[in-house]
């Protein structure tokens, strides 16, 4: 049924429009249609760049792998004495 309306129909169609809201009415409607495209366009493309992000984070967590700790880098698990630590600020205490 549309098929046959033709370019003659649809600009008889959009004088009754005009006519019936106005040009003002007409141009509002325009406007929000607008925001609400551009505003559904960068929703998507937000949840878009999310998921890239969270696949190149997931990427990067199986490409690296465990890093070793040196002796040098490990914490120290020796038990002082308090002779021992006298003894260390003692010889600080000298020095200066």
């Amino acid at each position: 049924m549309l098929a046959n309306i033709g370019w003659p129909g649809l600009l008889i169609i959009l004088i009754i429009v005009v006519f019936l809201f106005g040009g003002r009415r007409i141009a509002e409607v325009a406007k929000g249609l607008g925001t609400g495209l551009k505003n559904f366009k960068q929703a998507v493309k937000a949840e878009d760049d999310e998921e890239d992000i969270q696949a190149d984070v997931a990427q990067k967590s199986k490409a690296e792998k465990p890093k070793k700790i040196a002796k040098a880098d490990a914490p120290s698990t020796k038990i002082t004495s308090k002779a021992t630590v006298k003894r260390k600020t003692k010889k600080t205490a000298d020095k200066a």
